[in-house]
């Protein structure tokens, strides 16, 4: 928790669960512990990749107000889970009864001679929880971090192989019994010509 003199942060990290292609939200709770009126702001280095609602507002005295962070869904994990992005949130005391509409980016401007509090966030990858179990497999793919994809993958991977070798092998033999057989056949069937053809030149050799 961060405590300022107008606005208590909490948390100061935002950790977001890291999962591939999902969008992922975590949230900061801003509490006024004064009798004024304090406006917020909030401020990414990256704001492409993030959703904060609402990144400006009002929290009135004595009151908490809860902002949601969302990162957008992400192709590829970073290096080493490590993440660079940081945020900034300002907070500012006004007039009572101000509202949101009447919020501007002058109230924030410290060269202006505001007093504007700042509290810098930044941003941690954490895995998510593991299931106490093995997946049962072909469910909740793509719910995994993907270091935990990869290995739980290869381990999916080589248990189904392990699964389907004794068919394979099985099928294989089948086939060669198969062809083996066959390959019997034909030549009891050669054999039983020759034969006959032997009688025959016997039985022409003792009637000539």
């Amino acid at each position: 928790m961060s405590t300022g003199e107008l606005l208590s942060i909490e948390p100061i990290e935002l950790k977001f669960p890291f999962e591939l292609r999902k969008q992922i939200s975590c949230s900061l709770q801003l509490s006024n512990k004064t009798d004024n009126y304090v406006a917020f702001k909030v401020k990414t280095t990256n704001p492409k990749k993030y959703c904060v609602r609402p990144n400006t507002g009002i929290v009135l005295p004595r009151s908490t107000c809860d902002v949601i962070v969302t990162m957008q869904a992400q192709k590829e994990a970073p290096l080493d889970m490590q993440c660079k992005d940081k945020f900034l949130l300002q907070s500012v005391k006004v007039n009572d009864g101000v509202t949101i509409k009447e919020i501007t980016p002058e109230m924030f401007n410290k060269e202006a001679g505001h007093m504007v509090e700042e509290c810098k966030l930044r941003v941690l990858y954490i895995s998510p929880p593991q299931p106490p179990s093995p997946v049962p497999e072909g469910s909740e793919e793509g719910s995994s971090p993907r270091g935990s994809v990869s290995e739980n993958g290869n381990a999916d991977f080589a248990t189904s192989t392990k699964a389907f070798e004794p068919q394979d092998k099985s099928a294989e033999a089948s086939y060669l019994i198969s062809k083996l057989t066959e390959e019997k056949n034909n030549a009891n069937q050669q054999n039983n010509r020759l034969r006959q053809e032997l009688n025959l030149q016997v039985l022409d050799r003792a009637l000539g």
